[in-house]
């Protein structure tokens, strides 16, 4: 079994010395240094270059510059995915997104977690577990969402949080570690005022 395969198994696995996935995490640092360098009208240059490293997208999606991930090819975008700028996707394992999930700026996705011992640290070894995102999700700024977390469909994560556990459907949930706060009601229709 390669490295790689052992990290996809949820198995510790050599990240840091393993010359197969250094050339992997290379080609998506490529990838996104071009993404990052190009002008903010260069939008379908920008979609091009996303397309080449992220594993799926759809026809609807937008991801504004600086973008960061590790290979792009675990990560998968469904249909009107937004995210804005300094978004950092650590996708040693696999990152999922539902449809219409909004991500505000300064958000970190990461799969991969570190031994406590630290020979198995001074290793290299690593373990990376999966993230995955509902349908019609929002997460607030400078959330973190740590290895092994899903997030519910019609969720809201609340600025500032450190999502280290599963989140249910139809729930705000914030704080460090998140929390749910209350669930999405009715009344939410009308927080906000409207102009007809």
């Amino acid at each position: 079994m390669t490295e790689w395969e052992k990290g996809q198994a949820g198995f510790l696995y050599d990240a840091n010395y393993d010359k197969e996935i250094i050339k992997k995490r290379l080609e998506a640092q490529e990838l996104c240094y071009d993404f990052n360098q190009c002008r903010p009208n260069e939008t379908e240059k920008q979609k091009e270059i996303i397309k080449q490293l992220i594993g799926k997208t759809s026809e609807n999606f937008e991801i504004v510059a600086p973008f960061h991930c590790d290979y792009g090819f675990n990560i998968s975008l469904g249909n009107y995915f937004y995210s804005n700028c300094n978004c950092t996707i650590l996708d040693g394992a696999k990152v999922t997104f539902g449809d219409y999930v909004f991500i505000a700026p300064n958000c970190i996705f990461s799969t991969a977690g570190h031994p406590i011992d630290v020979k198995q640290r001074n290793q290299g070894l690593e373990i990376a577990l999966p993230i995955s995102v509902g349908n019609n999700v929002w997460i607030g700024a400078n959330v973190a969402v740590l290895p092994g977390v899903t997030i519910g469909s019609n969720t809201v994560i609340g600025a500032g949080s450190i999502v280290n556990k599963d989140i249910p459907d139809n729930v705000v949930a914030a704080g460090n570690p998140c929390r749910v706060i209350r669930e999405i009601t009715e009344e939410d229709k009308s927080k906000y005022p409207i102009l007809d």
